[in-house]
């Protein structure tokens, strides 16, 4: 059986995110997956990396004793599937947190002669669903740093089979009924995920 690991980082139940959110746990369990489903907020994850977790950073003995619940988490998924806002271009600082605090040496990387060594690679799929304020060629012209960190340090750490990227670019202009069609595209892409 799959076991994912639903992050889920916006603060308000009724967003459209939440709709996201809520669509992509129930299609995965409608598949018999085993989902691990992480509200961030709801949970009450602290984001904030603080001074003595930054000075234990590179202490595999000791560094994952602040988050050692959430480390487990991880550990125990073979797939992780993000939802989340684009926020000013970026991560809600809440997910970003998480990555800061969870995603340490010895759990998501490894230190090998000073280069980086995957240490997720049992996570096998990896998706995102998010949505942007604005079009794809602003989000394009920014960079668009959420999918490059996905495309790129994400997939790093975990060197999945399958990696999927679903966007609703242009949301602060988008109809019901475009939004309706991505919840629909959500239910369908973690269908076959």
């Amino acid at each position: 059986m799959t076991r994912a690991l639903v992050l889920f980082a916006h603060p308000c139940p009724e967003s459209y995110s939440a709709a996201l959110h809520t669509r992509v746990v129930e299609t995965l369990r409608g598949r018999g997956w085993d989902v691990d489903d992480c509200d961030l907020n709801r949970e009450g994850f602290s984001p904030v990396l603080t001074e003595a977790e930054r000075r234990g950073y590179h202490d595999l003995d000791s560094n994952q004793t602040p988050v050692r619940p959430y480390v487990e988490r991880v550990q125990a998924a073979s797939a992780l599937v993000l939802v989340f806002p684009v926020w000013n271009f970026g991560y809600p600082a809440i997910l970003k947190g998480f990555f800061d605090r969870v995603f340490l040496p010895g759990v998501s990387f490894r230190l090998d002669q000073g280069k980086v060594r995957p240490n997720l690679t049992h996570i096998r799929k990896l998706a995102v669903v998010t949505t942007y304020g604005g079009t794809r060629m602003r989000a394009i012209m920014a960079g668009d740093p959420p999918r490059h960190v996905v495309k790129r340090a994400l997939w790093h750490v975990t060197r999945p089979d399958k990696l999927r990227y679903l966007a609703l670019y242009d949301m602060n202009r988008a109809t019901d009924m475009r939004r309706a069609a991505f919840l629909t595209r959500v239910a369908r892409e973690m269908e076959v995920f």
